[in-house]
């Protein structure tokens, strides 16, 4: 017999998007056949300072210093030429080239941004401001792409990175005269999420809005196993014993706080209130949308989504590009109240 344990989803249709709570066990229908692109692990950003940036302070260099987390030296690297490694390891080729336009805007802009907050260097690598790597934006060279696509891969789609990188030479985003953050992930889950509901400050430009294209995605449904004992070990060796059982998980788990964009902010576990975000670092999850189905003694746990829910989706702006939506139509849709400026 299944027992729902407590449980949040959302339920979405074209542009209307439902956060929802609901007895009734998910059932996972999605043909998954496409590749991943990149996860944002929300801790990397929750403590960080948000600031604003003046354009007339920003300028596009020819050079920048990046640290390669591989190689654990510094790289100086043509600008443009990070841009298009960036956009080949954040994106897959093969999206609508008006997604990838939406990535390396955003990337562009996401760069501009960390080269005048960090000019000297960040704490995690003091030497320079940007790294090869999630924590940054994730990037590999020509030769790391050749090795890890199949054989023609480059041949096929390196010009459309190109093209794309260089038919939006200079554009980047700015809300109110200045420089944004635009942080992105890669499945929503329907709708996206408050800056604030994941991170620690509320940023005008980072609302929640409707992601209803996303179906594509392979990470949009996903779910883990577990005994119900190592369930609840993983609970209590984080925060003590909270007397649960396997026959009581339904009275001891509670939900407490759900955020605009369907996720779960906080759970009330033996009186314990536990945030959304650290139940996902626990247990490993793709998001902090989840639920818990329990069957006896084992626990699924189904979560929808991918990332840290906050800017852009990625899949999102691949579903809009097919509808026939333009790249800057993409990017004023996720990023709430912006502009495009050409920094030329």
């Amino acid at each position: 017999m299944l027992k729902r344990i407590i449980y949040a989803f959302v339920v979405f249709a074209m542009f209307l998007t439902i956060p929802n709570l609901s007895l009734n066990f998910f059932e996972k229908k999605m043909n998954i056949t496409s590749a991943a692109v990149q996860q944002k692990d929300s801790s990397k950003y929750a403590n960080e300072k948000h600031e604003e940036i003046n354009t007339t302070d920003v300028h596009e260099p020819k050079l920048i210093k990046v640290y390669n987390n591989k190689t654990n030296e510094v790289m100086v690297i043509d600008f443009e030429e990070y841009l298009k490694g960036v956009v080949a390891s954040e994106m897959p080729a093969e999206f609508n080239t008006e997604a990838l336009k939406a990535q390396v805007v955003s990337a562009r802009t996401y760069l501009l941004y960390r080269l005048k907050k960090y000019p000297d260097g960040q704490p995690e690598h003091s030497e320079a401001p940007v790294c090869t790597g999630i924590h940054c934006q994730a990037w590999n060279s020509n030769n790391e792409l050749i090795q890890s696509h199949y054989d023609g891969w480059y041949e096929k789609y390196w010009s459309k990175i190109e093209g794309a990188v260089e038919s939006t030479r200079g554009q980047v985003l700015t809300y109110d005269g200045k420089i944004i953050e635009p942080l992105y992930h890669s499945t929503s889950g329907g709708r996206t999420e408050n800056s604030e509901d994941v991170f620690s400050a509320a940023v005008p430009y980072l609302r929640s809005v409707e992601s209803p294209y996303e179906g594509e995605s392979p990470k949009l449904n996903s779910s883990v196993k577990i005994t119900t004992s190592e369930f609840i070990d993983k609970i209590e060796s984080v925060y003590g014993e909270m007397n649960m059982t396997e026959s009581n998980l339904n009275e001891k788990i509670v939900l407490g706080e759900v955020s605009e964009g369907g996720k779960i902010k906080t759970l009330i576990i033996d009186n314990t209130e536990i945030s959304g975000r650290d139940i996902r670092a626990l247990f490993n999850l793709n998001s902090t949308n989840f639920s818990f189905i329990q069957s006896g003694n084992e626990i699924e746990i189904l979560t929808t989504g991918y990332g840290h829910g906050v800017g852009m989706s990625q899949w999102g702006a691949e579903g809009m590009a097919n509808k026939g939506y333009n790249y800057k139509e993409i990017l004023k849709h996720y990023y709430t109240g912006v502009e495009i400026m050409n920094m030329k």
